[in-house]
């Protein structure tokens, strides 16, 4: 990474793969995107929240789904980390970080697709699908599949 972006840190963070009891993936397409940009759940840590509680807040103002609807499978080992392309370093996050270092978790939907609303406070997926792991991986941007493999990875026993 050239630059001032190499100084920059990265952004401490969650990555939440939400799983149906056949294994498959949700991934919600995100509505700030021109053309077709699917991901999971992901969001930042708030100061003196933990990973797990900050996986269980972003998945629920994500997609609409509570503590009370999920299970905890399990949780990768250490942090994942990805860069930023560098015509989006200045303008993500303010321009604060170079890109992101996540936790990831691995939950076993319990409730009803109807239990999914894209609709909360701030809506970040404009439509979602369930995915195996490798059409995940197809649909996932170039700069965040390598991590979205590792976590695949850590995960592969309980996936489709």
């Amino acid at each position: 990474m050239p630059g001032k972006a190499a100084a920059l840190p990265y952004r401490p963070g969650v990555g939440v793969m939400l799983i149906d009891r056949g294994g498959r993936i949700f991934a919600g397409q995100r509505r700030d995107a021109a053309g077709p940009a699917w991901q999971v759940p992901q969001g930042g840590i708030d100061a003196g929240e933990s990973p797990r509680a900050a996986a269980l807040r972003e998945l629920e103002e994500e997609t609409g789904v509570p503590a009370a609807l999920v299970e905890v499978l399990a949780e990768a080992p250490g942090w994942l980390a990805y860069d930023l392309p560098a015509d989006l370093v200045g303008t993500t996050w303010g321009g604060r970080f170079r890109g992101q270092r996540q936790r990831w978790f691995l939950l076993r939907f319990t409730g009803q697709d109807a239990d999914i609303r894209l609709d909360g406070a701030h809506p970040e997926f404009s439509a979602w699908r369930w995915l195996t792991a490798a059409e995940l991986l197809a649909a996932i941007v170039p700069f965040k599949r390598d991590v979205y493999a590792r976590a695949l990875a850590a995960f592969a026993p309980h996936l489709a």
